[in-house]
């Protein structure tokens, strides 16, 4: 089987207040012009504030269901335009921008006629995918969910029952530091360190592909920092009281959500996609966790490709 077509281009975003266009860049695998080959899949990345390297498994996709895959960073990240001195700027980053970022995108690439576009999002590019859909854009076919939340709320709600199921002492020093706002001393890193290997990615050494998440995180905390807060654990940020469920009802196309059992994104948080969205599958993969996608890759993308293309 040959080799899909790569592609990478840059696609101009107008937004107000900035005095020059910030530029979304974006990878294109598999093509978006052979009359054979599916809808795209447009891949949003997580966060908010990581790249969308530790997704590039989904590029599985193109090979195994001519499925192009279309990868993309997030202003303020990876390859895209980085905004530094907004960084604390609260209402700056919002939800709003990045959907006004996906819709510019989707232009950019004129997907909105013939096959039209599915999206799938991890984690935070969920909750983004999911918002996103409620507007009931033009083109969209089908909605990918993984390891993603639908409220802050029940995101936190989870969290806290994992701690209480970790070893003595870890769930007291994060909430010690928390209520200190001890966020850069080495016992709250190495509690934070014991939670990700347990229920961020279970694999051991972890792979590439987390530490390239994790990097993001760090290079360039502008994001992350200011819509969610120093860890998975403590949200501080502006997502801090974010849903979407009061909206769910308003997506129409196909959904399917997946999360690993052992996932941050635990059952209370991922199942009111299922409750709410008319037409929605759920599947939870048993002993994985927020990065499911590595840990189980095949079964992963055997469920995703099968829903894209209709099975």
């Amino acid at each position: 089987m040959a080799e899909p077509l790569i592609t990478e281009g840059v696609a101009e975003y107008h937004v107000p207040g900035l005095s020059a266009p910030s530029k979304t860049w974006y990878k294109i695998v598999g093509n978006l012009r052979e009359a054979s080959t599916q809808a795209p899949l447009i891949i949003l990345h997580g966060g908010p504030g990581c790249s969308h390297n530790y997704l590039l498994p989904f590029a599985d996709l193109a090979k195994r269901y001519s499925v192009p895959c279309i990868f993309y960073d997030q202003i303020g990240n990876g390859n895209s335009t980085h905004l530094r001195e907004r960084n604390g700027d609260r209402e700056f980053w919002t939800v709003e921008l990045f959907r006004k970022e996906l819709d510019n995108l989707i232009d950019h690439l004129d997907l909105r006629t013939g096959n039209g576009f599915d999206i799938l999002g991890h984690s935070w590019g969920g909750m983004l995918g999911s918002a996103y859909a409620t507007t009931r854009p033009k083109g969209l076919r089908r909605l990918v969910i993984a390891n993603s939340p639908a409220s802050m709320e029940l995101w936190v709600e989870g969290i806290v029952k994992l701690l209480d199921k970790l070893p003595p002492g870890v769930a007291k020093t994060i909430r010690d530091c928390e209520e200190k706002k001890d966020f850069e001393s080495k016992a709250y890193t190495d509690a934070i360190d014991i939670v990700y290997k347990k229920h961020l990615c279970r694999i051991e050494p972890w792979p590439p592909e987390v530490h390239s998440a994790l990097e993001a995180l760090t290079g360039d905390p502008t994001v992350y920092g200011t819509m969610n807060g120093p860890s998975e654990i403590t949200i501080t940020g502006t997502l801090r009281g974010w849903t979407v469920i009061d909206q769910l009802h308003k997506i129409e196309v196909p959904t399917l959500a997946f999360h690993g059992s052992e996932d941050e994104a635990q059952d209370v948080a991922v199942e009111p996609f299922f409750w709410h969205i008319p037409k929605a599958k759920w599947t939870t993969f048993q002993d994985a966790s927020h990065f499911s996608h590595l840990e189980k890759r095949e079964q992963v993308m055997k469920l995703v490709g099968d829903f894209l293309i209709g099975k």
